[in-house]
């Protein structure tokens, strides 16, 4: 079943605010095996010039990726999961994320473009403060394989 492509600009509900932990970074950072002691001790990130702890760059995947699957799993669109590899991640920071931001994912849905028998669909989520200010704007593609018209 072919996406259905009037589906690009639809918007997604904001998530619920979401609020930063020093504990969610340093589990974040121990997880995918940052050591640096920046994203570990409140004392190096000061020395460093944060306010608190960094978040690791691909930590805005936490916080974005159940607001693009409100767009991959939305019935109407047509996409068959089952058909899904994952394409390509992006990140554009305008500050990094630390301990302690209170955060709303907004998402949408960027693009949907078709090579050879291949459909990719682009979601774009921005993470917000609670005040409007724009952290970091993600773009993921997803290819769904031989759905193409």
């Amino acid at each position: 079943m072919a996406l259905t492509p009037e589906f690009v600009g639809k918007q997604y509900p904001d998530t619920a605010p979401y609020l930063i932990g020093r504990e969610k970074v340093r589990e974040f950072a121990t997880a995918i095996g940052e050591q640096s002691p920046v994203f570990h001790d409140l004392a190096e990130a000061v020395r460093m010039g944060y306010s608190d702890l960094p978040a690791p760059p691909t930590f805005a995947f936490v916080l974005t990726h159940k607001a693009m699957a409100a767009a991959m799993f939305d019935p109407d669109l047509g996409l068959d999961y089952s058909r899904v590899v994952h394409g390509e991640q992006a990140f554009e920071y305008r500050r990094p994320l630390v301990a302690g931001d209170e955060v709303v994912v907004t998402s949408h849905i960027a693009d949907i473009h078709s090579r050879g028998a291949n459909e990719f669909l682009v979601t774009q989520a921005d993470v917000v403060s609670l005040d409007g200010e724009l952290i970091v704007r993600t773009r993921g593609i997803i290819a769904s394989r031989g759905t193409a018209a």
